[in-house]
């Protein structure tokens, strides 16, 4: 019964991470640690570890998808990378002095809000509208928003694919495919740090949670990564839209449940 209760609570929490990494670049961290906790009642410290290991694999096939679309910019991601998990230290130094819990809620709220634009006012910027932006200014404005994106990620503890994506569409004036490819290009090295950290501090995970959270992650990405790289504009503003507001009320349920 413990089996079944722990294959059916990884299934439908990497099918929630997933979906919402493939379309909308969310971190595994904000669908699969309070599902973790509050079914599995597992330690808090140990489910962030799990969650950002299923966003590594979940993130990278995601990357590679939207890559091969040729919906993905390395070279300022690779900029926005490096800023972000500088600043990601200085973020968690300055969250030391609120309580984590106000802002795990404030993080998912937002992801509610996020999904709620999208399906109000789609973003429909075109790729021949990005290029018009010079890449000197381009790169310039890819360091401070990782800068900035890095502090919120630090601060709030989640949240971190949600404000690039937030940052780079309404922003940096991305189109919306690229700016999710190029969110979870950079969640791919950001989780791989932020689970190694984890391990290394907290221990080695239970290895049959893990398995089945990265799998199932990886999978319902992959899926939502393809579909999205296929759809319209205006679908994919729709998809990630609903995505977003279903997780944002489900993981705030969650919360309540704890």
């Amino acid at each position: 019964m413990k089996l079944l209760i722990t294959i059916l609570v990884t299934f439908f929490a990497g099918m929630g991470a997933g979906l919402g990494t493939g379309f909308a670049g969310l971190s595994a961290a904000a669908v699969i640690s309070p599902m973790l906790i509050t079914f599995l009642h597992m330690e808090p410290y140990m489910a962030v570890g799990i969650a950002l290991s299923s966003d590594v694999l979940a993130s990278a096939v995601s990357a590679y998808t939207y890559g091969k679309n040729k919906n993905l910019d390395i070279r300022n991601g690779l900029i926005m990378m490096a800023s972000v998990l500088a600043f990601t230290v200085v973020g968690s130094y300055a969250a030391s002095l609120v309580p984590s819990r106000t802002m795990g809620s404030f993080s998912v709220f937002m992801t509610f809000l996020l999904g709620v634009k999208f399906i109000v006012r789609p973003v429909m910027t075109t790729k021949e509208a990005m290029q018009g932006v010079s890449a000197g200014k381009r790169a310039v404005q890819s360091l401070v928003c990782g800068c900035m994106i890095g502090f919120i990620c630090g601060f709030v503890g989640a949240g971190g694919g949600m404000m690039m994506l937030l940052i780079l569409t309404s922003v940096l004036g991305y189109e919306l495919k690229t700016a999710v490819g190029t969110s979870v290009f950079i969640m791919a090295f950001t989780a791989f740090t932020g689970a190694a950290s984890h391990f290394a501090i907290g221990g080695a995970p239970d290895w049959g949670v893990f398995f089945l959270s990265v799998v199932f992650t990886f999978l319902w990405a992959r899926v939502a990564a393809v579909f999205a790289n296929k759809a319209s504009a205006k679908t994919l503003n729709r998809a990630t839209g609903v995505i977003l507001v279903i997780l944002g009320i489900v993981v705030m349920g969650f919360q309540y449940l704890t």
